[in-house]
């Protein structure tokens, strides 16, 4: 899915609000889609889900009173749009928050400044940890899964369960070594499962892509079993990794706030 597939009426009201962002004196790095439009599962009543990264000017951090660390509009109809504050997603970024290296990586941008998403994903492939992202994705994980598996489910939310599961299952065949794509399309091809749950998440995907209301329902039993594995294989990864902070953590650190502070100093 592009850019040019999107309802222009839409791209034109996300537009309005970034720059309203750009009025009041912040600069916009870049603003991409996120959600099930860039993660390969839309619906037609999907909604827009612009996220997008923001710098203040050096004053502004220089406060007394510091302002929030996000910019959040009210949710219009189908367009949802909101941004986070450099300093708040390189924070989370040395967390192992996954959500900053899946914007960064989000094949749709409404609009980008030359070269920051080039440079913030060099920084993030220096300084993010693939256990500890495996440990976003276990929360994601636990978050939408269905109360039991099966029985009834809310179809359409079905996936966003599937979807940690997948990259879980992905990042274990690469010994936890590396970053799964934000696509779940393209993470499916790369990882190595069962024909029949392979099968069962594609026709998920091509229900959802067809249909307003899906509906509950039951949830089909190979992508029943492909969940209870992932939680029984994944849930316990918090006990298992040794995430305890070392010295190149601290060099991590040092490079992320280097970054921050000549990104401030762009908008001088």
């Amino acid at each position: 899915m592009s850019l040019s597939e999107f309802d222009p009426l839409a791209v034109a009201e996300i537009r309005k609000r970034l720059e309203s962002v750009r009025a009041s004196g912040v600069r916009i790095g870049f603003a991409i889609e996120s959600g099930s439009r860039a993660w390969g599962f839309p619906s037609p009543d999907s909604d827009y889900d612009c996220r997008f990264i923001y710098v203040r000017s050096r004053n502004d951090y220089l406060s007394l009173f510091p302002k929030r660390d996000v910019i959040e509009f009210p949710i219009v109809g189908d367009i949802d749009a909101g941004g986070w504050d450099l300093r708040k997603a390189l924070l989370l970024a040395l967390k192992g928050n996954a959500a900053l290296v899946e914007w960064v990586t989000s094949p749709i941008a409404y609009e980008e400044e030359p070269g920051f998403r080039d440079r913030l994903k060099s920084l993030l492939d220096e300084i993010m940890v693939p256990r500890r992202v495996a440990l976003h994705y276990v929360g994601l994980l636990h978050r939408h899964m269905p109360g039991d598996v099966f029985t009834q489910s809310k179809l359409k939310k079905l996936l966003y369960a599937v979807r940690p599961a997948i990259a879980l299952h992905w990042m274990s065949q690469r010994d936890f070594t590396a970053l799964p794509p934000m696509n779940m399309l393209e993470c499916l091809e790369g990882c190595v499962m069962a024909d029949e749950q392979r099968q069962a998440i594609l026709d998920l995907v091509v229900l959802k892509k067809l249909t307003r209301e899906m509906g509950e329902g039951p949830v089909p039993v190979p992508v029943a079993a492909l969940l209870q594995e992932a939680l029984a294989a994944f849930g316990g990864l918090s006990t298992s990794f040794d995430l305890i902070e070392t010295a190149e953590d601290d060099m991590m650190k040092e490079r992320t706030d280097a970054f921050y502070i000549r990104e401030i100093d762009c908008g001088i």
